[in-house]
């Protein structure tokens, strides 16, 4: 069957969180707060080994006091931001206020940097007929990080799992992405990072194809190597002009 449709994961498949590092950095900032050098380092290691940025390093344990917030954390808005936050409180950082500012400054789209190659393969994609969506976990809205980075009008449509109360690898998140392009699950390629969570897609008769979360300065082309359809003939979807 022609594919008609593509989606796409958001972090670590077209967009990488910036490292914990240049995030604390940035939330102190924001707020005029200093710190020596020895405690930022300290306070690195500490949010790195607790998991604590959405999209970067998971956690090397998962606290009991957090278990359930944490396994549903992308099903809404309230949880993510509780369990992100919490997350970080295992940090013991020196300032309170801190944890809000850091999960204020993950949904900053100057947090997020698009992969090289992003751009230009779903522009291509959309050039040649091919409905282009945006399927995620995630507990906010993402549709400011693409306005920021010119790549809204390259998307379709969104299914973001705080939206619709489901989290991948549920196979109703891939459908209502699915249905929102106008195509058949049959007619629509997965591309994502997660072999878990993005391969949730193939129980709808989606074909999956992944790439690795690298850092942007290391997978250039990731996505264009996938060699996704070039066209489709008339194509479907709901494309915007």
């Amino acid at each position: 069957m022609q594919t008609k449709g593509v989606l796409f994961d958001f972090s670590g498949t077209l967009f990488r969180i910036e490292p914990v590092d240049a995030w604390l950095r940035a939330a102190l900032d924001a707020r005029g707060t200093a710190m020596a050098a020895d405690d930022f380092e300290r306070c690195v290691r500490r949010l790195t080994a607790a998991g604590a940025l959405p999209g970067g390093p998971p956690p090397e344990q998962i606290p009991p006091s957090l278990a359930t917030v944490w396994a549903g954390r992308d099903s809404s808005a309230w949880m993510h931001r509780e369990a992100y936050t919490g997350m970080a409180r295992e940090a013991d950082l020196p300032d309170p206020a801190l944890y809000d500012a850091l999960y204020e400054r993950h949904m900053s789209p100057a947090a997020w940097q698009p992969y090289p190659d992003a751009a230009q393969v779903l522009r291509d994609l959309r050039h040649n007929g091919i409905a282009v969506g945006v399927v995620s976990n995630i507990g906010w809205d993402l549709r400011p990080v693409f306005r920021s980075h010119g790549m809204d009008e390259l998307i379709d449509a969104y299914a973001l799992s705080y939206e619709h109360g489901v989290q991948k690898p549920d196979p109703r998140l891939f459908r209502t992405a699915c249905t929102l392009l106008g195509c058949d699950p049959a007619e629509v390629v997965m591309v994502g990072d997660d072999r878990h969570a993005d391969a949730g897609a193939s129980a709808l008769g989606c074909e999956v194809r992944f790439v690795d979360p690298l850092p942007v300065a290391e997978r250039p082309d990731g996505l264009r190597a996938l060699g996704l359809p070039a066209r489709t003939g008339e194509g479907s979807g709901t494309h915007r002009p």
